[in-house]
């Protein structure tokens, strides 16, 4: 039977986070593995990710953070609502747990942003070719809303909506991964309204939740594009994200965002990331099931009757997710 073509873009994310994360990432790109980065502008390694990048002239955007670290904004010099009593941003549960709350005041989330996306340019000397958020904070409720306002004021028009079709069913999940999933999840499917309303962009379908660290695979990576894009009409051409986190495992205290590397970037995870990336396997896998890796770029030269990556091609898979 024939399939839908897909034209797949692989993100390695938290490019700046340390010296080593870098070496992976950059050699993942130069293998043909990874087709564009996003760079954290606060992290440890910024400065020489944004060399590596104009370097090799890898495709990058910013990896909004608002979850580690330090700020690179106004919130920098006193107190705020982004930051815990040390001066650090509240960690990837605390910020959840704050905005849940209501203590986050948005327009400081605005300057924050803003100011992440003044220091991108002053380091690569453009825009960034689209913004994502560290650990998906940019869905988050009211958060989105403030992100999408801030990309359309900048001129950026791509992000990622982190929504990937049928996360729930993934057994291989442990029970906290599973359920950190289905909540970035119901955060995508509402923040669609904030960033189709100010114009933002994004793939047609996204994988990476199910497929993170150790659970990354051929097969995995294989078959989440096969779920997310199940009733596809054959023939068409899609748009697909995988989000990846290659590299070669942090070393403290070498890293981070101001704290020093976190476990997750000093897990030999990270290292089995970049070893599946850049195996022969995957890449034959993917060859096999009409798979084309493209970076974000090339989606605004996609060919004469195929659609534009947006929000109205995303109902089908919204309508029929397990979550």
């Amino acid at each position: 039977m024939s399939r839908p073509r897909v034209r797949l873009v692989v993100t390695a994310d938290d490019f700046g986070y340390c010296p080593r994360r870098d070496e992976g990432i950059v050699e993942a790109f130069l293998a043909g593995a990874v087709t564009s980065v996003s760079l954290l502008v606060n992290g440890a390694a910024t400065e020489s990710a944004a060399e590596l990048a104009r370097r090799h002239s890898i495709p990058t955007g910013l990896h909004a953070n608002l979850s580690e670290g330090r700020p690179v904004g106004p919130a920098r010099r006193g107190a705020s609502s982004l930051l815990g009593p040390e001066g650090f941003f509240l960690g990837k549960m605390g910020f959840r747990e704050a905005v849940a709350a209501g203590d986050v005041d948005l327009p400081q989330v605005r300057e924050e942003l803003e100011a992440q996306l003044s220091c991108f340019r002053e380091l690569l000397g453009r825009a960034p070719t689209h913004v994502d958020g560290h650990q998906h904070v940019h869905v988050l409720p009211g958060v989105c809303q403030v992100f999408a306002e801030a990309l359309q004021a900048y001129g950026v028009r791509f992000t990622r909506l982190p929504l990937e079709r049928g996360v729930g069913g993934c057994t291989w999940l442990e029970a906290p991964a599973r359920a950190f999933a289905c909540a970035v999840e119901r955060d995508a499917r509402a923040a669609v309204g904030p960033f189709s309303r100010h114009g933002l962009r994004w793939t047609d379908a996204f994988v990476g939740l199910s497929t993170c660290g150790r659970h990354m695979s051929a097969h995995r990576v294989s078959g989440a594009l096969a779920r997310v894009l199940e009733g596809t009409l054959a023939g068409h051409t899609l748009t697909a994200e995988l989000m990846a986190h290659p590299g070669y495992p942090s070393v403290p205290p070498t890293g981070g965002c101001g704290e020093g590397p976190d476990a997750f970037s000093c897990s030999w995870e990270r290292l089995h990331e970049l070893r599946v990336l850049t195996a022969p396997t995957l890449r034959t896998r993917l060859a096999q099931d009409g798979v084309q890796l493209c970076a974000l770029d090339d989606l605004d030269s996609k060919r004469p009757g195929e659609e534009v990556p947006c929000e109205a091609t995303l109902e089908p898979f919204l309508e029929s997710s397990l979550l």
